[in-house]
């Protein structure tokens, strides 16, 4: 008897590991879709028929008496100075950070508009343009509607207030 007790219970068991399983239970809970937003279309880059219509380019100028004249300092980190040298009666006109090779500064005011040829200063990377004290391209700087553009080859331009620390270099080198 205990053979055949055995060959029922081996029996038993055999079937019951050929029945499959019983299926997951179906979640009642909602499937979390992904939402699909709209890519933003970026805004348009203004356009502006005119230079004086841009909006002035972020910063301060800040005057700094020196050992050989004055100077004027615009922005933090500085991208734009104006430079007396009371010896020689000249104003440098610096532009921080772009010296790639020789080219053209553009300065532009209300009333007048010139190219000045530039020149990589040698112990740093700027460029620079020199006007003797007396150029009246100075006075229109000086006197520009409230600012004035320097525009450099490989450069973002720059548009920038005529406020008094830019007229007190200038006057100081006369």
């Amino acid at each position: 008897m205990s053979l055949r007790r055995s060959m029922t219970i081996a029996l038993l068991f055999g079937t019951a590991a050929c029945v499959p399983k019983a299926p997951a239970p179906i979640s009642t809970q909602p499937v979390e879709r992904p939402v699909v937003r709209p890519t933003p279309t970026p805004s348009p880059v203004p356009a502006y028929s005119n230079w004086m219509d841009v909006p002035q380019t972020p910063g301060d100028w800040r005057y700094v008496p020196t050992g050989t004249g004055s100077e004027a300092r615009f922005g933090n980190p500085v991208s734009f100075t104006l430079r007396c040298t009371t010896r020689t009666r000249e104003v440098e006109l610096i532009r921080t950070g772009y010296a790639s090779g020789s080219g053209m500064m553009t300065v532009r005011t209300e009333s007048a508009s010139r190219a000045i040829a530039e020149t990589p200063m040698m112990d740093n990377d700027n460029l620079r343009a020199i006007l003797a004290a007396s150029d009246p391209l100075l006075d229109a700087m000086a006197f520009s509607k409230g600012r004035f553009a320097i525009e450099s080859p490989g450069a973002v331009p720059l548009y920038l207030p005529s406020w008094p620390e830019v007229t007190r270099v200038i006057e100081d080198c006369r």
